[in-house]
């Protein structure tokens, strides 16, 4: 019997720490977002939200955000995983050196860009070097919406490539080497193992790093803030406002559960669209 007893016990504090710290605050962020402080349940919350002025906009930045940072740090990611999967010397290093971000927070990569961007910054002190500017540039103006939200996509796609790095890295280096040199034997070119080889079996590692990096795409906060302040809406930063500048936590949990269903959707059809077989995990 004890012996029986032992796998539970093992796993007793990490399900211990996902009740308290993960499925009780979010039961009660479910709670404030339909019930008043009297206890009375009610949709008045969820209704402010959607006919908050931001909101439209803040939804229409974050998913411009999430649909073009997601695939261009997937396609990075992706060729940088290949060129080291090819690489016979200096591998590590260059690996070091990509995944340094990891170690990076958010604020602190968000500031670190902002001393790059901002009108005084390195940016254009280069710029300025090369005779390309004759004066310092507002790359993070309001006025110049498309810049600044360029600003912030170089920003992002510095931060949370790295990630998918690790993934789809260790994606490739499970493929047997067996399958790519007997298609090479049969006469196949590079561009074909990749597509009928490498990415087939790679469709696990794939389906995982979208799933992760999209759903932290939508929570994407810290970097935007800093370069941007709130010229910039975005889902968070309206749930942050609501919460902080505005002392509402019942709009504040309703945003925080549409970003949380934003997920969930988003999730289910990547599981849905890039489905894996359990032979192809075998």
């Amino acid at each position: 019997m004890p012996a029986q007893r032992t796998p539970y016990l093992l796993i007793a504090p990490s399900v211990l720490f996902l009740l308290v710290l993960f499925i009780w605050p979010l039961a009660e962020t479910a709670l404030m977002a339909f019930r008043t402080p009297e206890q009375v349940w009610t949709g008045a919350y969820v209704a402010k939200m959607f006919g908050d002025l931001n909101f439209k906009v803040a939804l229409r930045n974050t998913l411009i955000l999430v649909l073009v940072v997601v695939p261009l740090q997937m396609v990075l990611a992706l060729g940088m995983a290949m060129m080291l999967q090819k690489m016979q010397r200096g591998r590590m290093g260059f690996l070091y050196v990509w995944t340094i971000p990891l170690g990076v927070s958010d604020l602190a990569a968000g500031l670190a860009w902002l001393a790059i961007f901002t009108d005084r910054g390195y940016f254009n002190t280069v710029l300025s070097g090369v005779g390309l500017v004759s004066g310092p540039v507002s790359w993070l103006s309001y006025q110049n919406p498309a810049v600044l939200f360029a600003c912030v996509i170089v920003a992002e796609l510095w931060r949370a490539t790295a990630i998918v790095l690790v993934i789809l890295l260790a994606g490739v280096q499970l493929i047997p080497k067996e399958y790519d040199e007997a298609a090479e034997v049969f006469g196949a070119g590079p561009w074909t193992r990749f597509v009928k080889i490498t990415l087939p079996l790679l469709r696990p590692s794939l389906q995982s790093a979208l799933i992760l990096r999209t759903v932290l795409a939508f929570e994407v906060f810290a970097v935007v803030y800093a370069l941007a302040g709130r010229d910039l809406p975005i889902l968070v930063g309206e749930a942050y406002n609501w919460q902080g500048a505005y002392q509402n936590t019942h709009v504040a949990s309703a945003y925080a559960m549409f970003i949380l269903l934003l997920s969930i959707g988003v999730t289910l059809f990547y599981l849905k669209a890039l489905k894996v077989n359990r032979e192809t995990l075998s």
